[in-house]
């Protein structure tokens, strides 16, 4: 819930620094530093580090590098609030890719609060008509790509150092954005001071702090537990959007809000047992 709370404060200050950065470069930038301190924080666990820890650290690294990519690129043709809900879909599609790695049925309660999570971020984040173009598709892409890159810290946090998996992850998104950027995008070059804020939040906790926390938490819930409690960034996204942009907050975000916290009641509590249960009775009577 703290990572949720951080990446939801991340969009406004997001918002603000792409006024100053071209995306590959804020992306680059963001990731290479962030690295570099966790590097001397945690530079002799990464000197003990095994192959299968910066193995595991590289592959997490690529899938969070190509969502970044696709998502960011995509929001140049598409409506922020569209994308929001297309990449939120990520929700659904961790159980289904949790599922097909472990080989255990996560239960039928995820795949309801999945649901329910995806219709709240409907309705937190669409406005009028809706339609599938090209930056919607890459919104899609990055989904899959983010719900990746959750099954993959489920599936090698348990039998690896946290701290060094997170580095090593950072590290493999920042290169490869700063290669892209290097490539693609012109030299930032009038910075403001509010940029370089904006940058320090980015840094420090959007990425350092919050990646970490990821890491850690996930040796203790499951892939799909996880990603519902992360739709939790929608609401502080909203919230935080009201607050500082002066958005206006509408009956219908409101019940996106509501549902999307049903659905964390739904998978953390023994609420989602007795469903699986009712699921189950049900089933057998038939």
């Amino acid at each position: 819930m703290l990572v949720a709370l951080i990446w939801g404060a991340s969009f406004v200050v997001l918002k603000n620094a792409l006024n100053d950065f071209t995306p590959l470069y804020l992306l680059g930038i963001r990731f290479s530093l962030s690295f570099a301190i966790m590097a001397l924080l945690f530079w002799r666990r990464i000197r003990q580090a095994t192959k299968k820890e910066l193995l595991s650290g590289g592959v997490i690294g690529l899938f969070l590098f190509a969502g970044y990519a696709a998502q960011t690129i995509g929001l140049l043709y598409t409506t922020a609030g569209k994308q929001s809900f297309l990449v939120g879909s990520s929700v659904v599609l961790v159980p289904f890719l949790a599922w097909a790695v472990s080989r255990s049925f996560p239960g039928w309660h995820v795949f309801v609060g999945a649901m329910l999570s995806m219709v709240g971020i409907g309705l937190l984040t669409l406005q009028g008509a809706f339609y599938v173009g090209f930056g919607d598709t890459l919104s899609l892409v990055s989904a899959v790509f983010y719900a990746a890159q959750i099954v993959a810290i489920g599936y090698f946090s348990p039998d690896t150092d946290p701290m060094v998996l997170t580095t090593v992850q950072v590290g493999t998104a920042g290169i490869s954005f700063m290669i892209f950027a290097l490539f693609f995008e012109p030299m930032p070059k009038a910075v403001g001071s509010n940029a370089y804020l904006a940058m320090c939040y980015l840094i420090l906790f959007a990425t350092v702090a919050a990646f970490l926390i990821q890491n850690v938490a996930q040796k203790f819930t499951s892939s799909s537990h996880a990603a519902i409690i992360l739709c939790l960034e929608s609401i502080f996204g909203c919230i935080f959007s009201v607050i500082l942009l002066g958005d206006v907050f509408t009956g219908s975000m409101i019940i996106g809000c509501v549902l999307i916290f049903v659905a964390i009641i739904i998978v953390e509590t023994r609420i989602g047992v007795l469903l699986d249960a009712g699921i189950k009775k049900r089933g057998a009577g038939c």
